[in-house]
């Protein structure tokens, strides 16, 4: 079913499903919401948001039933919504409230209080908007502007491709302030109907899937590799989504091999999350949504059409929205091929950038030039092995002792964007006529 707005998706499901719950949650134990419940919740707080006179609302998602209101009712009282990851360090959080005009915070209190000398005076044109981060390393990240009706959209293209019943149960594991989490843990269960239960954090991977029983899941690659290695999968689980960076073969022969089925979805925060999903067979063999049209330029770049799904722009930097989107097609900086059947495989990345497990993007040029200025040396790189980063180092030097002299530069990144290992060689870095690093021929090389 298309719906326009999260509150009509609602309200649909409201009238049809009577009895049936919309959302599970754990307060002192398992407890439900139904359709008709999570709507009466979300045009209360509306009404009072309303009242409140406020313009744009940050919103520290932590995944809770109270959060998944707010989202709602600020959109449907007419606020501009920006997605803040409320692990974020504070700093950044401060930097990106103050770049997206937040003049109003919903989460943790005593952070919100921390927080609040940053907010500004609002916007007057932000009414539908939903701000998503790209999920890159701080001056990196950009605010992607969408829209409740692009958001839909995109759970409208999931469920046409994978659709669930209202007897299913969406257990939604990711974080709500990635579009990949929004739209694939909580909306497209939504769409169709289905009950979501909302994981409880972190903490409680391990048994989540036990308490809520549920019978699809939407991960990123390095959950499912947690869950499949320490059989935390309930048996009435059905449905595995995977998303939001490369997936090892092993990992998703393994998820098969247990008996569920398994699709691998392509996306990205510009076209409200997925445009491309596997539906059976080989998983990396993705059909296109059906509000999208996929085509591939010279080089192989994919090439996105999605009038529904599309971003209007990068919140405040024209210039960079008309770097990547060109007379309404966006230019992913990803590499595809098509395969006799038509069907899209991701072949590689344009971009200069690694896409970690956890779907976190590393921003090379920026991440390579804070190694350089604290070694000063300049013949070196950074590439994946075995998925975590690893710097390769042209010259003389001891591993050990790189590492220790990066530390203090290196020791306030998340744990998954730390460098793993140095690997020293003696020949020069493939570079380009222009001096550029061949990433993906330094990568091969590195791998053989």
């Amino acid at each position: 079913m298309r719906f326009q707005s999260f509150e009509e998706m609602i309200g649909f499901w409201a009238e049809r499903k009577k009895s049936g719950p919309a959302l599970i949650f754990d307060e002192g134990g398992r407890k439900s919401w139904t359709y008709e419940e999570l709507l009466r919740h979300i045009r209360e707080r509306a009404e009072a948001l309303r009242a409140g006179g406020k313009s744009c609302i940050g919103i520290l998602a932590d995944g809770s039933r109270d959060c998944v209101v707010e989202i709602f009712a600020a959109v449907a009282a007419g606020l501009q919504v920006v997605m803040l990851d409320e692990s974020a360090p504070e700093e950044l959080l401060r930097r990106l409230i103050v770049y997206t005009d937040v003049d109003t915070l919903w989460g943790d209190d005593d952070l919100c209080e921390e927080l609040s000398p940053a907010l500004t005076a609002g916007v007057k044109d932000g009414a539908k908007k939903i701000l998503f981060f790209t999920s890159g390393t701080t001056e990196q990240a950009k605010a992607v502007v969408l829209t409740e009706q692009s958001l839909c959209s995109s759970a409208y293209n999931g469920g046409e491709k994978l659709p669930l019943s209202p007897e299913d149960t969406l257990l939604c594991l990711l974080p709500l302030g990635h579009v990949f989490g929004f739209v694939c843990g909580l909306l497209w269960g939504l769409s169709c109907g289905a009950a979501v239960a909302l994981g409880r954090g972190a903490r409680h991977y391990g048994d989540d899937c036990a308490f809520f029983e549920p019978t699809a899941v939407s991960v990123v690659p390095l959950l499912l590799g947690f869950l499949l290695q320490r059989r935390l999968t309930n048996p009435g689980l059905k449905l595995v989504l995977v998303g939001a960076g490369d997936c090892p073969a092993a990992l998703l022969g393994a998820a098969a091999a247990m008996g569920l089925r398994v699709s691998f979805g392509y996306g990205l925060t510009e076209t409200s999350s997925g445009v491309a999903i596997s539906v059976r067979g080989d998983p990396f063999a993705m059909e296109i949504c059906p509000d999208d049209r996929i085509t591939l330029a010279e080089d192989g770049e994919i090439l996105i059409e999605a009038p529904t799904c599309i971003m209007q722009g990068y919140y405040k930097r024209p210039a960079d929205t008309a770097a990547v989107l060109i007379d309404g097609v966006l230019h992913t900086g990803d590499l595809g091929r098509f395969d006799k059947e038509g069907k899209l495989h991701i072949t590689g990345r344009k971009k200069d950038m690694l896409v970690l497990p956890d779907g976190t993007k590393l921003y090379l040029p920026e991440y390579e030039a804070r190694l350089m200025k604290a070694l000063g040396h300049t013949e070196l790189a950074v590439i994946l092995k075995n998925s975590r980063p690893v710097l390769v180092w042209s010259g003389e030097g001891e591993p050990e002792e790189i590492l220790r002299r990066l530390r203090p530069v290196t020791e306030d990144l998340p744990r998954g964007q730390q460098l793993a290992g140095v690997l020293v060689v003696n020949d020069p870095l493939p570079r380009t006529a222009t001096g550029k690093i061949k990433r993906w021929e330094l990568q091969r090389k590195m791998e053989a």
